[in-house]
């Protein structure tokens, strides 16, 4: 690591050119080619994936995107008033003749009879395009809302739900990235004592990666599916630990020109000592992203790649643009009023000391209290995890003020909640007796409770497949519509009759049913998988057994604590109206695998800062000892040596990590003030976590356990320690690190 920012720092105009070549580059292909974003989410094995082959291969104007547009007539008039028939019969004409529409199903006409409400306030018109909606661009989707939304007047509202509506309505991270952003420059100024070339550091070395990361995840649409929200995650991930990593090597950085070091020297020494942190940090976060893959789930290829790829570009950036940019710096790494102070008073060698020193030996007095008080609040958090739910969002959190949930809201109203997720009874039809079965089963499951209605049966035009439309008296995301799903298919079996094809139930409330289920049966071998690689990887870089299983065991609680966090607001709705969440529901299946990805490494990020500064502390200790002429050192002396280093290193460090928790919490906390629900549970949920794990746990317990624990946190059994190859984050030269 020394020769790696020695050589940044002294070729710096290459390293800089090199990096602005790369995003110059990327861009410029990221804007020639453009992005390829795959929203669709194929379950092998799960019966609405064996709905949508049957429909794919068989039924194809059935299989393409569904969307409606919604009808509400207003000012005591009727969806059958010629104030509202005739602009909406206008308009659906129009909407038949956009390019990529196969068919436009009226209410108006003999099939969409019963798109119509009893109390003829509110109609839809069904919508079926040739393609997925995957493939329907945002322009495509634009031009079907633009048309649709002509028939608008003093009579009639026009508003429109389906996947597609939903992706053009989407909104980026744009003004949350800009407000998170400031909010880390207040902090980081503060930090660094109004010194703003050391404050913009972090922030331009993060830019520089998530403009590379964003482009090179737009060419990464072409070769896997990407959905589009990867790239909105990535930023959020990106932006978070960039800055932090750009913080614990300018703060090292500072720390050495302070103590009287050359602006090379210093340099070259925080790269090889908070630089191995961000490196083994960042490859943590890695691990843990990449960990996905073992899901089996294709969903979530393309955001962990995505993910990974950016945490990867900011950490390669903090380890070779940062130190290069430090060579340009010189003394403006240091404010004004710092650099006067070094002329006049000298030298000041870091030490420990003010209120993080107090609070160290407070923890360090306190440790059987500290540790049970700590471990108590965070059990506490972690208590509405047990109820948590999991589903998908989908238009009912939409913004009040936005089409999807305008028409969620008057379908509703019209028909009934569950006509915003209906199922689709998918069969194949080899027979007259199929097809008199398949009628059987329609006629059982209509009379089934939570059933409103079901649909004749529709067969294909090359007639071998039967598709007939049911109903749930429930929306997308109730408990009793997750019920009804399963009633639904076990029903069939017994209709159908032996030797009769299944009968498939699909559509998209019940393929995001599925979803949930593959992902909650998948979540222990994907938690095992990580756990155990960070583990293997945190022995290497630590040399001991318990420290990393402490870790290990701490970044779990801190998980638990963020997702029972997020069930308490995202379903019972405890300050949803502080947070602008407009309704309650399950947790987005996806976001607890993502959270545990992210926030399993980000918690490592704060664990290898602290804990690798404590065991400088603990070599430093021994050494003195060895140097001072003590021979055998007593269990007592080492147990002194162990509550020094602890109390020390968290010490020095207290201030830099509440600082980087400061600057997470501030930068996800600002995705709450986005549109999208995915980014608000997203970003809530790791704020959250940082805040419990930052204060709480790395504040707290781990302290606490470590002076519990003793000496024996730096041991490592004989025969380890001779196959465990050594990563080890001190310094070569650890009277250098001094």
């Amino acid at each position: 690591m020394s020769r790696l920012a020695h050589w940044c720092f002294l070729h710096r105009r290459a390293v800089v050119a090199f990096w602005l070549l790369v995003l110059a580059v990327t861009v410029a292909l990221s804007q020639s080619i453009g992005s390829k974003y795959d929203e669709s989410v194929s379950l092998p094995g799960t019966d609405s994936q064996a709905a949508v082959n049957l429909l794919t291969d068989n039924f194809p104007s059935a299989s393409g995107e569904s969307d409606q547009i919604v009808i509400e007539a207003r000012g005591g008039a009727t969806v059958r008033s010629d104030s509202v028939q005739q602009p909406v019969t206008a308009a659906l004409t129009e909407v038949a003749a956009i390019p990529g529409i196969a068919s436009v199903v009226s209410p108006y006409s003999p099939q969409g009879a019963a798109q119509i409400s009893k109390d003829g306030t509110v109609a839809f018109a069904a919508v079926n395009w040739k393609m997925k909606a995957a493939d329907v661009t945002k322009s495509d989707a634009r031009k079907l809302i633009d048309t649709a939304k002509a028939a608008d007047g003093p009579d009639v509202r026009i508003s429109l739900g389906g996947q597609s509506i939903e992706n053009e309505e989407s909104a980026g991270p744009g003004l949350s990235v800009a407000v998170g952003a400031i909010a880390a420059l207040v902090i980081l100024l503060i930090v660094f004592g109004g010194a703003l070339f050391a404050s913009l550091m972090p922030l331009v070395t993060a830019a520089v990666a998530l403009f590379i990361g964003t482009s090179l995840i737009s060419l990464l649409s072409h070769v896997m599916d990407t959905p589009s929200v990867s790239s909105d995650l990535a930023v959020l991930i990106g932006l978070g630990v960039g800055i932090d990593y750009g913080l614990f090597i300018i703060s090292r950085h500072r720390g050495s020109v302070k103590a009287g070091r050359s602006y090379e020297e210093s340099t070259v020494l925080a790269v090889n000592t908070s630089g191995r942190t961000v490196l083994f940090a960042g490859i943590t976060v890695c691990i843990a992203l990449l960990g996905q893959f073992a899901l089996g789930v294709d969903y979530l290829y393309g955001v962990s790649a995505a993910s990974a790829l950016t945490v990867a570009l900011t950490m390669a950036t903090a380890l070779t643009f940062l130190p290069a940019m430090l060579g340009f710096l010189g003394p403006k790494t240091l404010s004004r009023r710092e650099r006067r102070a070094l002329a006049q008073k000298g030298p000041v060698a870091e030490d420990a000391s003010g209120f993080w020193l107090r609070w160290g030996t407070f923890v360090e007095r306190r440790r059987v209290l500290v540790a049970a008080g700590a471990l108590a609040l965070v059990v506490v958090i972690e208590l509405p995890l047990f109820t948590l739910r999991l589903g998908t969002s989908g238009a009912a959190t939409d913004p009040h003020d936005s089409t999807t949930h305008q028409a969620y809201s008057a379908l509703s109203r019209g028909f009934g909640p569950g006509y915003n997720g209906p199922f689709q009874l998918v069969t194949e039809v080899n027979s007259p007796g199929d097809a008199q079965a398949f009628s059987t089963f329609l006629a059982s499951a209509a009379k089934q409770p939570g059933v409103v209605s079901v649909t004749p049966p529709t067969t294909s035009p090359n007639g071998k497949v039967a598709l007939a439309i049911l109903y749930p008296a429930t929306g997308p995301g109730a408990k009793a519509t997750v019920s009804l799903v399963s009633d639904i298919r076990d029903l069939a079996p017994k209709a159908e009759g032996p030797g009769r094809p299944p009968v498939h139930v699909g559509g998209v409330t019940p393929a995001n049913i599925d979803f949930s289920r593959v992902l909650s049966e998948k979540l222990p071998l994907f938690i095992a998988v990580v756990v155990v690689l960070a583990f293997l990887l945190l022995v290497a870089v630590f040399r001991s057994l318990l420290i990393p299983l402490v870790a290990a065991v701490m970044n779990l609680l801190s998980v638990a604590a963020a997702l029972g966090a997020m069930n308490a607001v995202f379903t019972w709705g405890w300050g949803d109206s502080l947070l602008n969440i407009p309704a309650t529901g399950p947790v987005d299946a996806f976001i607890p695998v993502l959270l545990f990805s992210v926030l399993f490494g980000l918690s490592m990020d704060y664990e290898v800062f602290l804990v690798s500064r404590m065991q400088e502390e603990w070599h430093l200790r021994r050494r003195d000892r060895k140097e001072n002429g003590d021979g055998d050192v007593s269990r007592a002396d080492q147990v002194l040596d162990n509550h020094w280093a602890v109390t020390h290193g968290q010490g020095k460090t207290g201030r830099i990590v509440a600082a980087a928790a400061g600057i997470m919490i501030l930068v996800f906390g600002s995705f709450l003030i986005s549109d999208d629900h995915v980014l608000k549970e997203f970003g809530f949920g790791l704020g959250f976590a940082v805040l419990v794990d930052a204060l709480v746990i790395r504040g707290l317990l781990v302290p606490a356990l470590m002076h519990l624990i003793g000496p024996a946190n730096w041991a490592m059994p004989g025969r380890l320690e001779r196959i465990v190859p050594n990563f080890s984050i001190e310094a070569a030269t650890r009277r250098e690190v001094r």
